[in-house]
């Protein structure tokens, strides 16, 4: 699996700026491809990690049910004291995995990829003002030096695949590619056009998709032949992308929003790729989904997509008109479907029957793995707390396989269990829509990611 993600620039103004808005983005992993699915799904768990202070989850990869790594940070409020998170899931427990030999340390982490159990990347942000990239395995990660990044560099997503890593993000403005050929190898950095890119996937050795958004509309890179050249996408003014995944050379889907109206509200975008161009998809609900009361969103944000690599796929993001619910949408076929996640535990006392209604669930990112989806993000209570969460989704009660159970299990974890469920599955992402100039220059919570070059223009 791969992604990567975003950095700050040195000045604490740009510092509070990037904790504004987020990218949602997400990268798409090679390694989110698998080929069993089952026919329906349902909401199987909600939990929470242990993090010190507000803590939020932005990204989350899979290799099989006992091998599932995600990433984050914790005390996200506090600008000093901000530490990006890595965490592995076995099977039994959730460990987290430090990084060796590093002073300056790492803040916010944004993106995961895996190789394999041994080749795990990690991107971010490093407290010496430069993006922060990491290799490693369940035995520790060890900082990767990049000579051309540049304090200001931003990262967002990282994809890998054997023989080929690849982070993007920005640079001055500009959409920024970074490409490596693996472990051990140099790296090589390119800057493309106006804008950010949020999102990376790879669907071979040489080729893979990168998106983001201009400030006004989509905007999409190829990688094609060891070169990265712009994509010619349909007229979607006031759109962005945050996340994409390759299927094959010949399949890919994106996902991101559509800004509606004065008023700010934001339609869901999904774009599919058939070999020869993209297209807009409208996505439609079945009569199975309408029956049971799950019509889709007009207004939605989709964060973070996978896919099991033999046609269907997940999406995961937010919903205004169910802001407390975990929120996913899964394609099978032609059909879409809402699948709603359980009210998260509760870290502490619940809330007041007066405050129930303003918790906001984001769910920042998806991975998939035979018999068991997981999503990622965090819950913002009604005082301003964040709180990482795990969204687990996988077959009906009876209908599990046994990889479904293996993800499932309730053995002890290396961190405390959450109330009413098996110990925590952990991931970090946190990133947020982009938020217009006038908004964002209001707003006091903290940016999971680095603000849209929409949020600026706009």
């Amino acid at each position: 699996m791969t992604r990567r993600r975003k950095r700050c620039a040195a000045p604490l103004c740009v510092l509070f700026a990037g904790l504004l808005a987020g990218h949602l983005l997400r990268a798409t992993s090679v390694a989110h491809a698998h080929t069993h699915v089952q026919p329906d799904e349902v909401a199987q768990g909600a939990s929470t990690g242990r993090f010190a202070g507000d803590a939020s989850l932005s990204d989350v990869a899979g290799l099989s049910a006992k091998d599932i790594w995600a990433v984050g940070q914790q005390n996200v409020w506090d600008t000093w004291r901000n530490r990006g998170v890595i965490t592995h899931w076995n099977g039994v427990s959730w460990t987290d995995v430090a990084i060796r030999g590093d002073a300056t340390g790492a803040g916010h982490l944004r993106s995961v990829a895996a190789v394999s159990p041994s080749e795990i990347w990690v991107v971010g942000d490093g407290h010496d003002g430069l993006p922060y990239v990491a290799k490693g395995s369940p035995g520790g990660f060890d900082r990767v030096d990049v000579p051309q990044f540049r304090v200001g560099d931003w990262l967002g997503a990282v994809a890998a695949s054997p023989g080929r890593v690849v982070s993007v993000g920005s640079r001055g403005g500009r959409a920024f590619m970074a490409v490596s050929g693996g472990v051990g190898k140099g790296w090589t950095t390119r800057s493309g056009p106006d804008g950010v890119i949020y999102g990376v996937a790879l669907a071979g050795k040489s080729d893979g998709w990168a998106v983001g958004d201009s400030g006004t509309r989509p905007l999409m890179m190829r990688l094609s032949g060891g070169r990265w050249k712009p994509v010619d996408l349909p007229e979607i003014k006031g759109g962005f992308l945050r996340d994409v995944y390759a299927q094959s050379r010949k399949r890919a889907i994106a996902v991101g929003g559509v800004y509606e109206g004065d008023d700010d509200t934001i339609a869901p975008l999904v774009l599919r790729w058939d070999g020869k161009k993209w297209s807009r998809e409208r996505p439609r609900s079945g009569g199975k989904a309408r029956s049971r009361g799950k019509t889709l969103p007009g207004q939605a944000e989709l964060y973070g997509v996978t896919g099991d690599g033999d046609g269907t796929f997940w999406a995961a993001g937010y919903d205004p008109a169910h802001p407390a619910e975990g929120f996913l949408l899964r394609r099978s076929g032609s059909r879409w479907t809402v699948i709603r996640g359980q009210a998260p535990p509760q870290k502490e006392a619940p809330p007041q029957k007066e405050d129930a209604g303003e918790r906001t669930v984001r769910l920042q990112a998806v991975a998939h793995v035979p018999g068991l989806t997981v999503a990622v993000g965090h819950v913002l209570d009604a005082k301003g707390h964040y709180t990482d969460l795990v969204e687990r989704f996988g077959p009906p009660s009876g209908h599990a396989d046994q990889a479904g159970r293996a993800g499932h299990t309730t053995a002890p974890s290396s961190h405390p269990e959450s109330v009413g469920g098996p110990s925590p599955m952990r991931t970090t992402r946190v990133t947020k829509p982009p938020m217009k100039a006038a908004t964002a220059a209001k707003t006091t919570q903290p940016s999971i990611d680095q603000p849209s070059i929409a949020a600026s223009k706009r």
